[in-house]
């Protein structure tokens, strides 16, 4: 059994754990771990008090991934409801399709009986004032507003938030999980790497799992989870198959300055490893052998020219 998480998925660990050393499923320990952390109004990068859009509504975003048969679930731009990962099992579960986005999503999430509520908390109403004020002009030219609202964009301290939950069960079966509220202030409707499989999150229990967090654009451009995948089916050990996955977004621009990418990984055998683009960074593990989970460093790659 083995249960790994961005540093941010502390508070999920003992859920997680607990499904998985009764017999439980991987797939049910990352979607309880998940909800815990989509549950808590400290961390503003998912769920509950995540950080909105330019609008100030909050949208979130999930996938779940099951590596037995590598179905999947994944929501996207979801107003109202703080457990977005649970519909995304919804998907997974009750329909023949990978994606939902908007109200085809929120229409799935009452369906399943989850109740609609107001996910933008005063902290995180005021941060997201204090951030526009006086950055915008309703009477400016649209261009001209297009062009301001591309700075906000480029953030980089709200931009870069996400939670992943990789495990594998006592029958030797993966899953994966990842939850965010995305880019503060994104333009409504925007959609990062987290729901789109392959991207953000990918899981096969031939081979194993990766997820991501960080810049979405470049993950999305990258398939950088299914690229961490690829190179363990070609072979490649769990470390070099990260980092080259990592590296392979070397020379790709993004607004604001220089590329963030955090990355999670297993492989069939167990073995797990996280990276990073930025010192300084950690992932968190949980192994039979352990009584509670660690905190491990990240390999740093970095992406300079």
């Amino acid at each position: 059994m083995l249960l790994i998480a961005s540093a941010n998925g502390s508070v999920g660990m003992e859920a997680g754990w607990e499904i998985l050393a009764t017999g439980g499923t991987a797939l049910d320990a990352v979607e309880a771990a998940t909800r815990l952390v989509e549950d808590n109004p400290e961390d503003h990068s998912v769920g509950y008090g995540g950080y909105p859009n330019l609008l100030g509504t909050v949208e979130l975003d999930a996938s779940l991934m099951d590596g037995a048969t590598r179905r999947a679930g994944t929501v996207g731009a979801v107003r109202g409801y703080r457990h977005p990962i649970t519909i995304a099992r919804g998907v997974l579960e009750r329909l023949p399709h990978v994606m939902l986005v908007g109200e085809g999503a929120e229409r799935l999430a009452a369906e399943l009986g989850m109740e609609p509520e107001q996910l933008l908390t005063e902290e995180t109403r005021r941060v997201w004032r204090d951030g526009l004020h006086g950055r915008l002009d309703p009477s400016d030219s649209r261009q001209h507003l297009l062009d301001r609202i591309s700075g906000l964009l480029a953030d980089p301290e709200h931009a870069a938030g996400t939670v992943n939950f990789l495990a594998i069960d006592k029958a030797g079966n993966m899953a994966s999980a990842v939850s965010t509220s995305g880019w503060a202030w994104k333009y409504p409707g925007r959609l990062g790497d987290s729901p789109v499989i392959g991207a953000g999150n990918y899981c096969d229990d031939r081979f194993g799992a990766a997820a991501c967090t960080g810049w979405g654009e470049l993950a999305i451009r990258g398939a950088t989870a299914h690229s961490v995948v690829g190179g363990l089916a070609f072979g490649l050990g769990l470390a070099g198959a990260a980092e080259r996955a990592v590296a392979d977004l070397r020379g790709l621009d993004v607004p604001g300055g220089e590329p963030i990418m955090h990355l999670v990984a297993l492989d069939s055998a167990g073995h797990h490893v996280g990276l990073s683009t930025q010192p300084g960074n950690s992932y968190l593990a949980w192994e039979e052998s352990q009584s509670a989970y660690s905190t491990l460093p990240r390999r740093v790659v970095s992406l300079g020219q």
